[in-house]
């Protein structure tokens, strides 16, 4: 009983920390029009918030995605990221430790407002023996329950990550199936994939978006096969000596494929080189193996349903009604067909 209610008043806790920040985004956010229109607003800010204006339009106009009050206003943080979320999983095994929420459902990490809560969580995570990975996250979805505002942090990517995001965060807003982050955030991955290829067409952009699409999609299947490799061997039986030793040779061998990958397809682009030098362990690469492995299968019902987005549309609500078995079985099929 102690032990159901000191969890229940750090469940409390943590909720309340997230509603306070989420509260001072809302209080302390600011229409884009009034921010462009004001005279000290400085040029290059006002230029970039006029560019996510346009992917605004865009989205709603072109991809069917909400047409809503997010993405309009501003919010300057005054920091590097508006959350920072903290993955964990097993020291020897590649599944994430989920945390579960009325609304959301269970999903691979806690998100925090603050930096120091979050390393604090790792912390205890780390101490206990598992994987803890802490990445900083410039924005997220509220899934339509508040207007999402355009936040400082996102103004620190190049134009394609912010126009991305623009468009993956609508689409959460727009199909959402509770607990089951990989379909999610697969489905919202292909959408902004997608939805930047023909943006790019749309303004004769196409050639240098394919080129960064070739490079990402190599990447990450560099990544998913690492975790294909330590899965297999988590599963092998060896001793835990063994095993630790074999998982270190494991990352080392990504590093040394990364580098011949990079030199011989991509030698000028040297996007990843510090997510690879960064230290490597189970829940580092839990974003990859969530975010991106479904895509293929929202790609073929995209051709299926003719490249047009409404009908598309319609299919992924169907397949987020289904239960979550038959949910990744269709989706599976449709990658085999």
């Amino acid at each position: 009983m102690l032990s159901l209610l000191a969890g229940a008043c750090s469940t409390l806790r943590y909720v309340a920390h997230v509603a306070q920040g989420q509260a001072q985004l809302v209080r302390e956010r600011e229409p884009i029009a009034h921010v462009i229109a004001d005279p000290t607003t400085d040029a290059r800010l006002a230029a970039r918030l006029r560019l996510t204006q346009e992917a605004r339009r865009f989205a709603s106009d072109h991809l069917g995605l909400p047409d809503n009050r997010s993405y309009t206003d501003y919010v300057d943080l005054k920091r590097p990221y508006v959350v920072w979320n903290v993955f964990a999983a097993p020291r020897y095994s590649v599944a994430a430790i989920l945390h579960c929420f009325p609304i959301a459902g269970c999903v691979p990490y806690r998100g925090y407002f603050d930096e120091v809560m979050a390393k604090t969580e790792a912390e205890k995570l780390e101490a206990r023996g598992d994987d803890v990975y802490v990445g900083g996250v410039a924005a997220y979805s509220t899934l339509g329950w508040f207007a999402d505002p355009i936040l400082s942090s996102m103004l620190r990517w190049d134009d394609d990550a912010l126009i991305g995001t623009i468009f993956h965060e609508l689409a959460h807003q727009l199909v959402y199936a509770k607990n089951d982050t990989a379909f999610n955030e697969s489905f919202a991955s292909f959408v902004a994939d997608e939805g930047l290829r023909e943006w790019h067409v749309a303004r004769g952009e196409i050639e240098r978006r394919e080129r960064h699409r070739q490079a990402d999609d190599g990447f990450v299947r560099l990544v998913l096969d690492l975790r294909e490799r330590l899965r297999v061997l988590y599963a092998s039986g060896i001793d835990a000596a063994a095993m630790s030793t074999a998982k270190q040779g494991e990352i080392a061998g990504f590093r040394q494929r990364y580098a011949e990958w990079r030199d011989a397809h991509f030698p000028d682009d040297h996007r990843y080189d510090a997510i690879v030098a960064k230290p490597i362990n189970n829940a580092s690469l839990l974003p990859f193996g969530l975010y991106d492995a479904g895509m293929p299968a929202f790609a073929a019902l995209f051709a299926q349903s003719g490249r047009d987005w409404s009908v598309f549309y319609s299919h992924v609500r169907d397949l987020a009604r289904l239960p979550h078995g038959e949910r990744e079985r269709r989706l599976r099929g449709l990658v085999l067909q």
